[in-house]
């Protein structure tokens, strides 16, 4: 019966029952004697009753056969993704329950999926294109311009959002999101209205970073006038939690087909100029330019360049001693990163921040963590007791597990840990997380000692520096540039190393660039000294050698 509908099923049945009535009223009527007169009315009642019950049996089974037959096709098609068409008449009128079940059953459907669309294409916060939905739409509005025609991509990135986020919680910040995504669709609705300017596509990529793409505008006029526009609605003060927020943006832009025709190329060159406008100030709106396309290439270059030493092994440790204020002799020495790049060597201060940036730092750091492990485990067996100093990055100090990493390379080299010295800057030590700060305190529990790097040149918080385990303090150059010729230079740097050792510190002053820088220093207090009046950075060899040298003395008079 495969093939058969059920209608058809049952107006088989149907007649299959006229049948079995008629042979069962023949056969009655045969029961007496037969003659053609009493043949002809048994025939016809016979015909009467099997044509009843053929009626009867196609009016009750055929038709709700024939309306759950529209059923299943109906749920076939919704089954192939059509949730909007009736439910069939029939359906309706034989088999009243089946059709409300399957109207609800759709109408449940089409919303479960407008739902997923929502989440999959939308953000759920301000109900903006999320950064799937903007890039698909933005591509797909790039290939539909005309060649040569002008679009516009705005990149914009909120100037203190993150403070709000933090101060006032984060079901507040995603208040202002929200009222930031409306003004932005008032900017965009205001443009589209006052000229033939499309509707733009507003998009929010991640955390407070927004974007705003107009295909086919008139000219750069256009694109000042409108980034006039988002500056002046989003530096207007917002009402939130009964208070006036004021946050702003940084906003980059970027043209086409000026610079790129490509949402890639164009997203980059936004990003570029969105952090240019950063850089000057904030609050700004900057275009991308040539120098900025330069600084890309360069970076890219870079990041290159980088992948390749990582691989070849062309990172190298020097050492700088630091020496006691006191009588000169070597109490430490300091591990500094050089890169032996094919161009010559090149200092940290030339590619740390971009190998931040890519992440490279991470691996960079590993080979640092190797290398002073295996430098300080040598030393240990040649009888050295001056202690090693390594510089800490902000990538590293977000993760404990560097520095567990590093515990670990120390024991399987069996390094002395009293020979290490971690040396974290003063902004990054005011935000170590506790679980960075256990992980530290495993190592200085083994021996090793922290030092706060580059005092003097960040945010301190007394009671903070307090709670962390430190050893000594090294004060930033800009502190003793001018103490041999400026009184009130000597006067602020004798009050820090005065703060330092209320708080049980040596205090080490670094980048001396004179005797008498040296000897204004140890008159004022200070107890270590490091810079090029003392060595220049060296090679171990050379470094071991030099130390080999040394007589303790003093260092000025």
């Amino acid at each position: 019966m495969e093939g058969f509908s059920l209608r058809s099923r049952a107006i088989a049945f149907a007649m299959c029952a006229g049948a079995v009535a008629f042979i069962l009223a023949v056969a009655a009527a045969s029961e007496r004697v037969l003659t053609v007169e009493s043949a002809g009315r048994a025939l016809i009642a016979a015909i009467i009753c099997g044509v009843m019950c053929w009626a009867s049996a196609e009016r009750s089974i055929a038709s709700t056969a024939g309306a759950i037959d529209a059923a299943i096709d109906r749920l076939a098609a919704a089954a192939n993704g059509d949730l909007q068409s009736e439910i069939p008449e029939e359906v309706e009128q034989c088999v009243p329950p089946l059709a409300r079940a399957m109207d609800g059953l759709f109408h449940q459907l089409h919303e479960n999926l407008e739902s997923v669309q929502r989440l999959a294409m939308f953000d759920p916060v301000t109900a903006l294109a999320n950064r799937t939905n903007f890039r698909r739409t933005a591509e797909r509005l790039l290939a539909e311009l005309p060649q040569g025609e002008i679009a516009v991509l705005y990149f914009i990135d909120l100037d203190r959002f993150k403070a709000v986020n933090d101060t006032m919680g984060h079901a507040t910040g995603d208040v202002l999101l929200g009222m930031v995504a409306n003004r932005l669709r008032a900017v965009g609705d205001r443009f589209a209205a006052e000229g033939a300017i499309r509707a733009p596509l507003i998009g929010r990529l991640a955390g407070d970073e927004f974007t705003m793409f107009f295909p086919g505008i008139r000219g750069e006029r256009d694109a000042e006038r409108i980034g006039r526009g988002i500056l002046f609605a989003l530096s207007e003060p917002f009402d939130l939690a009964d208070q006036e927020i004021s946050i702003g943006a940084s906003i980059g832009i970027a043209m086409r087909p000026e610079h790129g025709t490509t949402l890639h190329d164009l997203m980059r060159a936004a990003d570029a100029a969105m952090y240019h406008a950063k850089s000057l100030g904030r609050g700004r709106a900057e275009h991308f330019t040539e120098f900025l396309a330069a600084q890309i290439a360069e970076r890219a270059q870079l990041e290159s360049d980088l992948r390749a030493a990582v691989d070849k092994d062309q990172f190298a440790l020097v050492f700088q001693p630091q020496v006691s204020a006191a009588d000169g002799r070597i109490v430490g020495a300091e591990a500094l990163l050089r890169w032996r790049h094919p161009d010559g060597l090149k200092l940290p201060g030339a590619f740390i921040q971009r190998a931040e940036e890519t992440g490279l730092i991470v691996e960079i750091g590993e080979w640092v963590v190797s290398n002073v492990a295996e430098t300080i485990s040598r030393w240990g067996k040649l009888g050295i007791e001056q202690r090693l100093a390594v510089n800490i990055s902000q990538r590293q100090i977000d993760h404990a597990n560097f520095f567990r990493r590093l515990r670990a390379a120390m024991h399987a080299a069996r390094a002395p840990a009293s020979l290490l010295e971690l040396e974290i800057t003063e902004t990054l030590a005011m935000h170590c997380s506790s679980e960075v700060l256990d992980a530290i305190a495993a190592l200085r529990a083994d021996g090793a000692s922290v030092a706060i790097d580059d005092f003097g040149t960040g945010y301190s918080n007394l009671a903070r520096l307090r709670q962390l385990p430190v050893d000594r303090v090294k004060l930033d150059r800009s502190l003793i540039e001018h103490v041999v010729e400026q009184p009130e230079s000597r006067t602020i740097a004798q009050a820090v190393i005065g703060l330092v050792h209320g708080l049980g510190c040596e205090a080490v002053a670094e980048g001396i660039e004179s005797e008498a820088q040296a000897a204004v220093l140890r008159i004022i207090g200070c107890d270590v000294l490091q810079g090029y009046a003392v060595a220049t950075p060296m090679a171990e060899e050379d470094f071991l050698t030099w130390a080999r040298g040394v007589e303790p003395r003093r260092i000025a008079s």
